[in-house]
C-alpha cells in the first residue's frame, strides 16, 4: 500500500501539468486560427490580383493570306481586354468572324495573360455577279478584291446558283485543260443557258443541254478551225446548240462575221 502511493505524483505538480497542458492547447488552437486567417487573406489577395490581371498577349496565328493582324486588332478595340477571367471568347470570336475575309476562327485564353485566336481566310475561287466572290464551298461572301494576288475568273448567274456554277465551272474547265485552255467568264442565264468565255477570248455558247459533250465536240474541232482561219481573222465565237454541227464567227479588227 505504502509503495503504491509513493509512486502518485504531489498534487502540486498535477495542477501545474494540467496548467501547462491547457495552455499549450490554446496556443495551438490560436496558432491554427491565425494559419487559417493569413492563409485566407493572401488567397483573396491572389484571387483579387488575378481577377484584375488583363490580357496583355495576343496571340494571331492560321491560314491569312488575306486578313491581316491590323484588321483583327481593329476588331477587338471595343472588347474589354483588362480581366483575363472575364473575357468572353465567344464575343471575340463573333467579332473576328465578321471581318469580310475571315472564313472561321477560334478563340482561347491562355493562362495566365494571353489569349490565342487562329483564324481561316476564305479561299476564293471566282468573282460572282461583279460584286462578290465565291469560295472552294460554293459560298458568296463580299471582300476587297484588291487584296486578291492572283487573277480568277468571272461568273455571272441567277441569285441562288452559285452552287451550280461553281460545279459545272470545275467539270468543264478540267475537260478543257486536256487542250491547255481554261475558262475566263462563265455566264449561266435566266433560262439556264451556259455561255464560256475562254482564256484565248472565244466564246462559247452551250446551250441549256449536253454541256459534256458539247465541249467535248468542240475540243476535237477548234484546232481544225483554228488551222482555216484566214489571215488577221480570230476566232469569235462557237456556237454548239445544235443536235449535230456547229457554227463559227470571225472577228477582224473592224468587224465580225459569222460563216
Amino acid at each position: 500500500m505504502a509503495a503504491a502511493m509513493s509512486k502518485q505524483l504531489p498534487l502540486s505538480e498535477e495542477v501545474e501539468n494540467l496548467h501547462w497542458t491547457f495552455w499549450f492547447g490554446v496556443a495551438f488552437f490560436v496558432a491554427v486560427i491565425v494559419a487559417i486567417l493569413s492563409f485566407g487573406i493572401f488567397l483573396n489577395k491572389r484571387l483579387s490580383a488575378e481577377e484584375s490581371a488583363p490580357v496583355t498577349s495576343i496571340a494571331i496565328a492560321g491560314e491569312m493570306p488575306y486578313t491581316t493582324r491590323v484588321d483583327i486588332e481593329n476588331a477587338l478595340e471595343k472588347v474589354n481586354l483588362g480581366n483575363f477571367f472575364n473575357l468572353d471568347v465567344n464575343d471575340v470570336q463573333q467579332k473576328v468572324a465578321q471581318l469580310p475575309w475571315v472564313f472561321s476562327v477560334s478563340v482561347r485564353k491562355k493562362w495566365p495573360n494571353e489569349l490565342k485566336i487562329y483564324v481561316v481566310d476564305q479561299k476564293p475561287i471566282a468573282h460572282w455577279n461583279g460584286d462578290f466572290m465565291i469560295n472552294v464551298n460554293g459560298k458568296a461572301f463580299q471582300a476587297d478584291v484588291a487584296r486578291l494576288a492572283q487573277k480568277l475568273p468571272a461568273f455571272f448567274g441567277p441569285e441562288g446558283t452559285e452552287q451550280i456554277a461553281l460545279e459545272n465551272f470545275r467539270n468543264l474547265n478540267t475537260l478543257l485543260g486536256f487542250s491547255e485552255l481554261a475558262i475566263d467568264e462563265l455566264v449561266l442565264t435566266e433560262r439556264f443557258a451556259w455561255q464560256l468565255i475562254l482564256n484565248d477570248g472565244v466564246t462559247i455558247n452551250l446551250g441549256r443541254d449536253n454541256r459534256v459533250e458539247r465541249i467535248q465536240r468542240f475540243m476535237d474541232v477548234y484546232p481544225e478551225i483554228k488551222m482555216n482561219k484566214k489571215q488577221g481573222q480570230q476566232v469569235d465565237y462557237v456556237d454548239l446548240r445544235y443536235d449535230t454541227g456547229l457554227a463559227v464567227g470571225w472577228k477582224t479588227a473592224e468587224h465580225k462575221e459569222r460563216v
